[in-house]
């Protein structure tokens, strides 16, 4: 059976019965008129030719909520990119993408570094943070959702129940992360278990009461690599 406990300062959503998913993307089609939804894809070039990749553009495609798709490449050729160009181009929303290490962005990453500000190495973090500056720039999206290339369980529940406490203004959430039960035979999310979670409660042990650290232990699954998030934590972040 599942844990349905709720613990700090962090609400979970279990899934209890059956999710309406119609009724689910009907209201966020609605709610994206007003805040219009931006969906932050970051990809390594390999993920094209696998089959994860493959069957989350085949979902994509019938979500009607998205606004735009911001597809957010690692290290590739000029020849990679444009297969990619390719690839991402069967997709129906509005889709751009960015090739962090082509000549126009690598430009903006050298002004940035001569500025004095270090974004880094090159990955995943660098590439998200180039889309929400993209997306931010634009000043039309509201609500920003970010998921992995790699998932192979994909389907559109996932993203709506990702992008709905954020973009249903009735709820008031600013920011929501994915999480995954682990109750099983096997010893899943090792990661979380035996490192994060002890190193987190060591800290607040060691260092005290700061908000911060009790912020993140009270996250299920803190390295869920899917979340959706107002516009304006992006900006102020």
């Amino acid at each position: 059976m599942a844990d349905f406990h709720q613990s700090g300062a962090i609400a979970t959503f279990h899934k209890l019965g059956k999710t309406d998913l119609e009724k689910i993307e009907e209201e966020l089609f609605w709610y994206s008129k007003e805040r219009p939804i931006a969906l932050v894809l970051p990809s390594l070039y390999s993920e094209l030719e696998g089959e994860a990749l493959k069957g989350i553009i085949k979902k994509l495609k019938d979500i009607t909520y998205l606004k735009e798709v911001i597809v957010t490449l690692g290290q590739c050729t000029r020849k990679e990119f444009d297969k990619a160009r390719k690839f991402f181009s069967v997709l129906p929303q509005e889709t751009r993408l960015i090739w962090n290490n082509g000549k126009r962005v690598s430009d903006v990453y050298k002004k940035i570094h001569a500025a004095g500000l270090s974004l880094g190495d090159a990955g995943k973090g660098q590439s998200a943070w180039m889309a929400y500056g993209y997306i931010l720039a634009q000043r039309d999206i509201r609500v920003i959702a970010l998921h992995d290339c790699d998932i192979f369980t994909y389907n559109r529940e996932l993203l709506a129940r990702l992008c709905y406490p954020v973009t249903n203004p009735n709820l008031d959430y600013e920011f929501c992360k994915g999480y995954y039960s682990r109750v099983t035979d096997r010893m899943h999310g090792r990661a979380t278990r035996l490192l994060i979670t002890p190193l987190l409660r060591s800290l607040i042990i060691i260092l005290g009461d700061i908000p911060l650290l009790k912020f993140l232990d009270s996250f299920r699954y803190p390295l869920a690599g899917e979340f959706a998030m107002n516009v304006d934590l992006a900006r102020i972040n």
